[in-house]
């Protein structure tokens, strides 16, 4: 299943703006009406179009006499009639990403943009935006590619989470791990998954105290008595608020530069 379709109006054309002021033109033009309405309509100057309208209401056609195209958005319309027609079709789309393997249920590419999904067949497997899609396959029969995710260590799993768990293995290696820091809670923190990955407390909800999980690695402990993370950004308390854990990162900071 292809995720949607461009479509493509080539030909000499009436074309008219109208909005807070009306423009008519005419010439041999190329109009693509993309999958969220988006049109746009090129002559043979320059890169940016004639005429165009940012994700329309609606897009209406009509094949009676000359082929007509109708564009609404608010008080705007973008109106194309083909008075000589060269070509009208639709072109099976997708988004387009970086190459990151086979799709092992039909053959077809399977690329990475926001998640990763076959341009084939329309497979999709939500991965985290920091993960690290590596060369290697999965070892087991599904044949997708493996990736790497830092939370609290470098985890390395399966892209789909039915195939091996990433919230299953950080849960493994920091479930219970470390107290609550809430004043007069003997709760552990437990890994739950709420939107995403996080530390709360066990004895929620007569303690909500909780923690996203921040994309690094545990590398020790902060006055808080929680772990500190290095991340991308620096290091960091689990408890991104902690007032003690950034002092600990400023004077690190001067020391270093000392």
């Amino acid at each position: 299943m292809i995720d949607d379709a461009i479509r493509v109006l080539a030909g000499d054309c009436t074309v008219i703006t109208d909005g807070a002021d009306r423009t008519e033109y005419r010439g041999r033009v190329t109009t693509i009406v993309k999958p969220d309405n988006t049109v746009l309509v090129h002559d043979i100057d320059g890169y940016q179009p004639v005429a165009w309208l940012t994700r329309a209401d609606s897009v209406s056609s009509d094949r009676a006499n000359d082929f007509t195209l109708v564009a609404k958005k608010d008080t705007q319309t973008l109106r194309i009639a083909a008075h000589d027609q060269d070509g009208f079709a639709h072109y099976p789309a997708s988004a387009a990403g970086t190459p990151v393997g086979e799709c092992p249920e039909c053959g077809g590419t399977l690329i990475r943009s926001g998640d990763v999904h076959c341009i084939d067949c329309g497979n999709r497997y939500g991965i985290p935006a920091d993960a690290t899609i590596r060369d290697e396959q999965c070892d087991c029969d599904c044949g997708l590619p493996r990736m790497r995710v830092e939370r609290g260590l470098a985890f390395d799993v399966c892209i789909d989470r039915s195939c091996e768990s990433l919230d299953d293995a950080v849960r493994e290696a920091f479930d219970r791990e470390w107290d609550c820091p809430e004043p007069g809670c003997d709760g552990d923190l437990r890994i739950l998954r709420r939107g995403g990955l996080i530390a709360g407390c066990e004895h929620y909800p007569e303690c909500d105290t909780g923690f996203a999980i921040p994309a690094g690695i545990v590398t020790g402990d902060c006055g808080c008595g929680l772990p500190t993370f290095e991340t991308k950004s620096g290091t960091r308390c689990l408890d991104a608020t902690c007032e003690r854990a950034l002092e600990g990162t400023l004077e690190a900071e001067s020391a270093a530069d000392d």
